[in-house]
Order: C-alpha cells, then structure tokens, then sequence
C-alpha cells in the first residue's frame, strides 16, 4: 500500500466498457511528486490523504479483475500523526 495525496478530479468521457463510470483521480506521494490517476470506488476529495494498491490488488479492489487499474484508493486516512 502507498500513501498519497488527492489533487484534483480528472474527467475522460470515453472509456472502455469494463471502466463503468468509477472517479478518476490524480494523486501523489508527496505534495511536489509526479501525479499519478488512480481509480476511486470509496467517495475522496481534493486534499484528502488516502492509501492507495497497485498491480493486480488494484483491479482487485475495484471489483471486477476486468478493471484495467494499476492505482486504486482502498481508504481514506481519518488521522495521521507524524513524528
């Protein structure tokens, strides 16, 4: 599981049909790191740090195998203390 930072909504209208309509979103491992799209199936917004899995756990968590993620956000952190 990574740790990431939700940035902003992304919109694409034409999908392939194993997408359905599930959020897109780009997050990123730290506030200046590279953006990344993952799938949302758990309900984020923008500034929200959230754990995300990658690779065949990401289509898993999606729901279906069929689902072509390799980012998925699987929760939101409610409160992270830092040292």
């Amino acid at each position: 599981m990574k740790i990431m930072l939700v940035d902003k909504a992304i919109v694409s209208t034409n999908r392939i049909a194993s997408m359905d309509h599930k959020p897109l979103l780009i997050v990123r491992d730290k506030p200046d790191g590279s953006p990344q799209v993952a799938v949302d199936p758990v309900g984020c917004k923008p500034g929200d740090w959230v754990l995300c899995v990658g690779s065949s756990a990401a289509r898993d968590a999606t729901g279906t195998k069929a689902y072509p993620s390799d980012l998925t956000i699987v929760g939101i952190i409610d409160k992270w203390e830092t040292d």
